[in-house]
């Protein structure tokens, strides 16, 4: 664990508050003392290196700030604003991004100060910055809800918590700091982000506030702040060249322990709300205090999934994961319920919380629905009536939302299955009948070659880009806009979206056995190479390649099969996937395509049910196998434990379902295909209040395969186990050996093609 070897050397900053939970040396070191917490088996580092694009900073379980390091360098592994590799840092920003493959975000960088520093607003070099500092991840310390690090050049400690809408800031000073004062940079930006105004003004002897628009990933982007200081001002340099504005305030001293605090509010809608913020989160706060009760709240929030095990890596994993698959979608709505719509207007949240970072090409595969067995009913309905007022503000459903901003980005609609997922488990507090007409609207627009899918009943290569992934998807997402219509009672809709959802079938060449991009004249695209992986252009994919996604049928895994010769057929193309040369053609490969086993690729979200498709085809002692050998070597417990962008938690949700033993193949299906449990005990508290444990007997990295299973002590013939089963509380058992049982589920494969 990246962490733990620092331990010594930091643990001095831990013990500066009397009333923290532990100032031992050794505590991270052990595995099995009962005085450990969940949250002291998070490493929040883990996805920083690579191409995880992780934030290793301070945050609250789907908070609005997220205070993290800027190190103030553009480019692809710098998304989060953060990078393991890099040792100079501009600031830290209050809204991050977690995982993602496009930049934005890194907002209200500031950064503490020990003299006067000479200012250029127009600077957007790091090297020139005159306040840019060096530090070393020997000083770095992070853990659920806090970040510390000690900057090198002023020798001043930083460390950082959250509340859910205010950062809580403290510097620690050295004694030979002629200024104590801290730098505030709204104009410097990174990757797309780009600021067109920006506003900074005193309020009184301990005050300032301001605003920062920007425009990028997200396209109207606005955050209002205030930020309240310990200590009074001196005085206020600023400078501003066009939007950008940077400024340096000064305070007349430190503290007794030479230390300074800052709360800093924020809101999308108003200087009110930011104001608001901190007269309610950060009123005379203390520090230390704060740090705990951010602890706090990740430690209920992670002892939602209790496991047992031996295995002190993969503990360590599982929870970083759990924690991961936390952090999106974010609160949007301020602390006075109201937000910057996608509409550029301020609108207010009644009764509900607004949330916005929606990832969904990612996150509707395995965070929603981990989402639905853990988080509060609540919450789920709030995610569902953000996305329909983001329907009432725009017209259609979103695709992925940034800043409560749409961006339009990745294919598909896949609000639809999480849409479905919640109407379909019944979650209280949700109109379906809205959801519906939600879903018709969007579907039936001419955007997006929607026109085309809807004509010729798939998209036609010569119509459009990325077509097979671009049909595949729709196709999915239609099944589940009939599956709400069968549930609601529309069987006009529920016919008309079904036979959409057939719309695989036409892209299925029977003689290469992938889908192909296919014409307007029914002629497939040659020449063929299922190995080339163009990024977003010239491709019938995307992200992506043939191999990776002829598999995408979620709705109809026994269509896609009966499309083989037989089911022996079937299987050997899913072998072929996994044992093919992993090497990539094209003019132009997709970055994204990480994590390779064969061209099986896990670091990109549409490979992660292929693993669990074995089971529907007889054979599921393989699936048994490659998610084991998947876990084994997609994760680790480093900086680089990540085998992709980490995509708002999807990465991190796999790995949780998978460690648990089952997964979401169809994830508005209500049935969980079950692959090799990780953990000896794992208890997951529902959020109906009941308990669903999994026991593995004799699990170990030898002993992969499931023997025998029993539900409730009554024995099972199949490899899968629906919502109800799970929400109902109860314990599922599985033996599990080193050899496989050929028998065991084989005749009774997952349900497809219907609930």
């Amino acid at each position: 664990m990246f962490l733990k070897s620092h331990i010594k050397s930091i643990t001095t900053w831990v013990c500066l508050g009397a009333s923290l939970m532990s100032c031992s040396t050794s505590t991270q070191e052990q595995t099995t003392t009962t005085d450990l917490h969940l949250v002291d088996y998070v490493n929040p580092f883990i996805g920083t290196g690579e191409h995880g694009h992780t934030f290793p900073g301070a945050t609250l379980p789907y908070g609005g700030v997220q205070c993290s390091p800027v190190n103030g360098v553009s480019g692809w592994d710098w998304v989060s604003g953060y990078h393991i590799s890099d040792s100079l840092v501009v600031g830290f920003g209050h809204q991050h991004l977690s995982g993602t493959g496009i930049g934005d975000l890194n907002d209200i960088i500031i950064i503490p100060t020990a003299e006067k520093k000479t200012l250029n607003a127009k600077e957007q070099d790091r090297t020139k910055l005159s306040y840019t500092e060096k530090y070393s991840h020997e000083s770095e310390l992070a853990t659920p809800g806090y970040y510390g690090v000690t900057l090198e050049n002023s020798g001043i400690r930083a460390e950082m918590t959250t509340g859910l809408h205010t950062g809580f800031h403290r510097w620690t000073y050295p004694a030979t700091a002629t200024m104590p004062s801290m730098i505030i940079n709204l104009g410097f930006a990174v990757n797309w982000d780009g600021v067109t105004k920006t506003d900074l003004k005193k309020v009184d002897d301990y005050t300032v506030e301001g605003y920062r628009f920007s425009a990028g990933w997200a396209p109207d982007q606005r955050v209002y702040f205030q930020m309240k200081f310990s200590q009074k001002i001196v005085d206020i340099r600023t400078q501003k060249a066009g939007a950008r504005l940077v400024a340096q305030i000064a305070f007349d001293k430190t503290d007794g322990q030479g230390q300074i605090t800052a709360a800093v509010g924020i809101s999308s809608a108003s200087q009110k709300g930011a104001a608001m913020a901190v007269k309610k989160e950060g009123k005379g706060f203390d520090f230390d205090q704060k740090r705990i009760a951010a602890s706090n709240i990740w430690e209920e929030a992670l002892e939602q999934i209790k496991i047992k095990t031996t295995d002190k890596k993969a503990r360590e994993i599982f929870y970083t994961a759990l924690y991961h698959s936390k952090i999106a979608p974010v609160t949007h709505s301020d602390i006075e319920g109201n937000y910057w719509s996608a509409d550029q207007k301020v609108e207010k949240a009644e009764g509900y919380t607004y949330y916005s970072t929606f990832s969904l090409w990612d996150t509707f595969r395995a965070v929603h629905p981990l989402s639905t067995i853990i988080e509060s009913e609540k919450r789920n309905a709030d995610f569902i009536n953000t996305m329909l007022e983001h329907f009432d503000a725009t017209g259609t459903l979103p695709i992925w939302v940034l800043a409560g901003q749409e961006n339009n980005c990745m294919t598909g609609y896949h609000s639809m299955p999480i849409l479905a997922d919640a109407v379909l488990k019944d979650i209280k507090g949700i109109d379906a009948e809205k959801v519906l007409h939600a879903m018709k609207v969007t579907s039936m627009q001419d955007q997006r070659d929607l026109k085309a899918y809807r004509e010729y009943g798939f998209i036609p290569f010569d119509k459009g880009e990325e077509s097979v992934t671009k049909t595949l998807e729709y196709a999915y997402d239609d099944w589940c806009i009939a599956q709400v219509a069968k549930k609601v009672g529309d069987e006009k809709a529920y016919k008309t979206y079904m036979k959409r959802s057939e719309g695989y079938k036409p892209l299925f060449d029977k003689e290469t056995e992938f889908m192909r991009g296919l014409n307007t004249k029914g002629e497939y695209r040659t020449p063929f190479d299922p190995a080339e992986a163009n990024h977003r252009e010239d491709t019938d994919y995307t992200e992506g390649n043939a191999y990776q996604h002829s598999w995408f049928v979620l709705q109809d895994v026994q269509g896609l099969i009966d499309l083989y010769p037989s089911k022996e057929a079937f299987v050997a193309k899913l072998d072929e996937l996994f044992t093919a040369s992993s090497e990539l053609t094209g003019a132009n490969v997709s970055p994204d395509i990480t994590g390779l086993i064969g061209q099986y690729a896990h670091g990109n979200e549409p490979s992660h049910h292929i693993a669990y498709m074995y089971n529907y085809a007889g054979t599921p002692w393989k699936t048994q196998e490659k998610v084991r050998e998947i876990m084994e070597t997609q994760y680790d417990n480093t900086p680089e434990g990540i085998a992709g962008n980490e995509d708002c938690g999807q990465i991190s949700a796999w790995y949780v379902f998978s460690a648990l033993g089952f997964y979401p193949v169809n994830p508005a299906q209500g049935v969980y295909v079950i692959g090799s449990p990780l953990f000896d005990e794992a208890e997951i508290e529902t959020s109906n209040g009941n308990t669903f444990t999994v026991i593995a007997k004799n699990t170990s990295k030898e002993n992969i395969y499931i023997d025998s299973i029993t539900l409730n002590g009554e024995k099972l013939d199949r490899l899968y186990i629906n919502h109800k089963e799970i929400m109902a509380g109860g314990t599922l058992e599985l033996v599990m050996s080193n050899t496989p049982n050929r028998t065991l589920g084989v005749n009774t494969p997952p349900p497809s093609n219907k609930l």
